[in-house]
């Protein structure tokens, strides 16, 4: 089986062998996007999120066969080539990463919130968080972190 899809921007085709391939699998093995963590494989942890058109997706459990003709982007696709994406720079302003495990999927699950919502209020936020599960309950620096990356989103002119 062969698709097509977008992944931070740029084209791209794989030939699936089978088609109960999972995307955390095809992004990690195929396409070397090792940003992407693998964990739980169940879709609880959230380690493993991405945007799939533009929502946050627990790639353990989407085939890859299904994002045919999507848009995905991994952490690997939000920073320049000069900086890192707000999102990226708030975590290291609030030290909101501590083992890094749960860090791109945090990430990624604070992109999508604020691409949707540029102003959240804590409960938008604490729901966003709760998605990605953090082992080492580094949950107050990543609330932070959040409030910290609509600040920067703005001066930056995106939000």
């Amino acid at each position: 089986m062969h698709i097509k899809f977008r992944l931070n921007g740029d084209p791209v085709e794989v030939t699936l062998q089978t088609g109960d391939r999972l995307l955390v699998d095809v992004l990690r093995e195929d396409l070397r996007m090792t940003g992407t963590k693998h964990g739980c494989g169940i879709g609880a942890c959230g380690t493993c999120t991405v945007l799939v058109d533009g929502y946050p997706v627990a790639s353990c459990l989407q085939l890859a066969a299904l994002i045919d003709g999507a848009e995905i982007r991994t952490i690997e696709g939000l920073a320049g080539a000069s900086a890192l994406h707000p999102v990226q720079q708030a975590f290291v302003n609030k030290s909101a990463l501590q083992c890094g495990i749960c860090t791109p999927g945090h990430i990624m699950a604070a992109c999508a919130l604020l691409e949707k919502t540029p102003q959240p209020t804590d409960e938008q936020i604490r729901a966003s968080m709760d998605s990605v599960y953090c082992r080492c309950t580094g949950y107050a620096r990543i609330a932070e972190a959040y409030k910290e990356a609509v600040t920067l989103a703005r001066k930056a002119g995106k939000a």
